[in-house]
């Protein structure tokens, strides 16, 4: 009973419950539903003033707009009024231009109709001169007996006579001016750089003299029946006198080193006292590498002496080669240290490289070191060691140039040509064969004779000065210079010659009258 109770009175506390907050919830929607409708009429009558206010702001927009339209119409309006009036400006002015211009047009046809009319004037007066002329020099002609061609011709030669000596007199002139000062600064050149070098003069020669103990040493290097000497010939290369000098025999050959191996092979012989083939050989085969050896010695000293820097072995070896080969009795070696030491002290001189002007002078003649060996002449064979080897372009110019067979392209290459003849040409350099020298003279007599109006030719002074004796009545003093300077390019051309050659040439009037 009482759990019904307690039931019921549950459901009626929660209907009430329930009841009560229906009512609450009825009350709540009912005040929210007129606070919308109040927020609604707020929110039109937002935007409606909101609208009112754009649409005022739209019209002033768009009236400031028509504003400014019309001001650019206005504007543009007049822009284009002012085109149109300087438009129109420009058109009246190119109306004047073309108005100008077209004056200008007539003006210059009417001109050139005058210069038309002037240049036929001027043709037709041109033709009757040129008739006038005609006729003028035929009446000259006929009266002087004379054509214009002769006439021309006699004015002409007359003109080259007359001009011919004024020339002759001219070159002479300056030939001796320039001479005068050119053979100064030359000679000294020339002289400064020989006086601040000196060497001795030698000679080589074709034979050896060996000194003997005794005279019994002859019979031993003879051998029986000549056995021993054949055999040192035959292996040395050379050629043995010997004769009736007391204690000495003579070794005979034209090549230096050959000969030099057999004066050491013989006199190592001398001293050990075993004289036989096997033993001559063995010495020869020795001699030989020891001198080898002395050979790049020489080679080394030399480069030392000159001091020059990074020299091929191989050079260094062809330059002691040297030291054994001669020319016309004058010691190679020597001669290249000689043209080496003048280059290098004309260089000086100059303003040159010293040091490549030594080199050049040392090298000039290295191909007489193996010319005996190879097939060509030294200058042939010396320009291709020189390439072989690198050397610089003004040493290979200067060993092909050193004889005047190639032209020098520098100077040290014209400075190693004087030097080389001053080394050969001076006093005791070289020996000389006396048919050469005969035939040196009689070509230099008949180069004179062959030009005519000479009377006779002498050379003198060992053919170093040529004396042409002219006809006075055939060679006038203006030709005399002629002659000498054509006899000069001759000589130069066919002729080889040590050193230079004077060439005088005289003329000599002589008139005698006896008075009785």
């Amino acid at each position: 009973m009482n759990n019904s109770i307690s039931i019921l009175s549950l459901i009626i506390g929660a209907g009430v419950g329930a009841l009560i907050v229906f009512l609450i919830f009825m009350i709540r929607n009912s005040h929210s539903e007129n606070k919308a409708e109040k927020l609604m009429k707020e929110a039109k009558k937002e935007a409606e003033k909101y609208k009112r206010d754009s649409i005022l702001e739209l019209k002033e927009e768009s009236f400031k707009l028509k504003q400014e339209t019309d001001k650019e119409i206005k504007e543009k309006k007049s822009e284009i009024v002012n085109s149109e009036e300087r438009l129109m400006q420009r058109e009246k002015n190119l109306d004047k231009r073309e108005e100008i211009i077209q004056n200008r047009d007539s003006m210059l046809d009417k001109k050139d109709q005058e210069l038309i009319k002037k240049q036929k004037d001027t043709q037709e007066k041109e033709a009757k001169m040129d008739e006038l002329l005609k006729e003028e020099m035929k009446t000259l002609e006929n009266v002087a007996k004379f054509s214009k061609e002769k006439a021309h011709d006699l004015i002409m030669e007359r003109v080259e006579k007359e001009m011919s000596v004024e020339i002759a007199d001219y070159i002479r002139t300056e030939e001796a001016s320039a001479k005068l000062e050119v053979d100064k600064k030359a000679k000294n050149l020339l002289v400064n750089s020989m006086q601040r070098y000196s060497n001795d003069v030698t000679s080589e020669q074709t034979i050896s003299v060996i000194d003997l103990p005794n005279d019994e040493m002859k019979g031993r290097l003879i051998g029986r029946e000549g056995r021993y000497i054949r055999t040192i010939e035959a292996v040395t290369g050379v050629d043995l006198i010997i004769d009736d000098t007391p204690e000495a025999i003579v070794i005979s050959s034209f090549d230096p080193l050959r000969r030099e191996i057999a004066k050491q092979t013989i006199e190592t012989l001398i001293k050990d006292g075993r004289i036989h083939p096997a033993r001559i050989e063995e010495l020869y085969d020795k001699v030989s590498k020891d001198l080898n050896s002395k050979i790049t010695e020489i080679g080394n000293e030399v480069v030392y002496e000159l001091g020059l820097s990074k020299v091929d072995p191989e050079i260094v070896n062809l330059i002691g080669k040297l030291n054994f080969r001669t020319s016309y009795g004058q010691n190679a070696l020597m001669h290249s240290k000689e043209v080496a030491n003048l280059t290098g002290l004309m260089a000086s001189e100059l303003g040159e490289n010293i040091s490549l002007a030594k080199r050049a002078g040392l090298l000039h003649d290295i191909g007489k070191a193996i010319d005996f060996e190879i097939e060509g002449s030294h200058v042939e064979i010396g320009e291709d060691i020189a390439k072989k080897h690198h050397e610089d372009e003004v040493i290979i110019n200067s060993i092909a140039s050193h004889h005047g067979d190639t032209t020098y392209t520098s100077v040290i290459s014209a400075l190693v040509q004087i030097a080389d003849t001053l080394s050969a040409a001076r006093p005791g350099a070289r020996n000389d064969s006396m048919e050469n020298y005969v035939k040196r003279l009689e070509q230099l007599e008949n180069i004179g004779n062959s030009f005519e109006g000479v009377e006779k030719t002498f050379a003198m002074q060992a053919g170093r000065e040529v004396r042409v004796l002219v006809k006075p009545e055939s060679i006038d003093d203006s030709s005399s210079y002629r002659i000498a300077r054509e006899m000069k390019e001759k000589i130069e051309k066919e002729m080889q010659y040590p050193g230079t050659i004077k060439i005088t040439v005289i003329r000599e009037t002589r008139v005698q009258e006896e008075a009785k």
